[in-house]
């Protein structure tokens, strides 16, 4: 989506030579004024297999596992492998988003994740900070509690400190996964370019920086 498309390819664009992309979506007309994928020419194709091609002519001996599929799916454990150095999460959905967490943390696999970056107009008020730590935020306020409830005591991401503003239209657009459990009154929430790509690039620059210092 907006967010993982950026990260994803930040990632590719900094070396990072393995890449599992996981999105059940199709790029749609209302994914172009956000997802780098996402143009004319590419509305109706897989995310991933889009997102996999372009990260491929980035850097061809790159290594690219796509899953066209909503997560967890059929079989989450070929999804979250213990031998992974990084898990990026970027879904919208919260259901998904805690069984990707509780999934990752069980295996010891160091994660970040993205809060809410729709109705925001002030890509400057993004920050990364531990879950229990955000402000503001409404999927964060949900996930606090609901990963609170499971026993997780810690989780990197990032939010905004910027208070939600109100779309004047949400007519035909649809959320990043088209499913929206977290938002009130089931609204879809607006966005722009420049707020869901400068999350997608703080993740990838925090996932190299850890990389680098865990390797080092």
């Amino acid at each position: 989506g907006g967010v993982g498309s950026f990260a994803a390819e930040a990632l590719a664009r900094s070396g990072i030579g393995h890449l599992v992309l996981v999105d059940h979506d199709l790029v749609s007309v209302t994914n172009i004024n956000r997802q780098i994928h996402a143009n004319h020419r590419t509305i109706g194709k897989s995310k991933v297999k889009i997102m996999g091609d372009r990260i491929l002519d980035i850097n061809p001996e790159a290594q690219v596992e796509t899953f066209q599929l909503f997560y967890p799916g059929d079989n989450p454990e070929k999804l979250v492998r213990a031998e992974y150095d990084y898990i990026v999460d970027a879904i919208d959905t919260v259901s998904s988003k805690i069984e990707l967490i509780v999934r990752s943390k069980a295996k010891d696999i160091p994660i970040i994740s993205c809060m809410g970056t729709g109705n925001k107009l002030d890509p400057s008020q993004l920050k990364i900070a531990d879950i229990y730590q955000t402000t503001v935020c409404p999927l964060a306020r949900i996930m606090r509690r609901e990963l609170k409830k499971r026993g997780i005591s810690e989780l990197t991401v990032v939010f905004s400190t910027e208070k939600p503003l109100v779309p004047i239209k949400t007519a035909n657009s649809t959320g990043e996964s088209g499913i929206d459990d977290y938002r009130t009154n089931r609204q879809v929430p607006g966005s722009i370019a420049f707020v869901p790509s400068a999350a997608g690039l703080l993740i990838a620059g925090h996932v190299v920086r850890n990389l680098i210092r865990t390797s080092n």
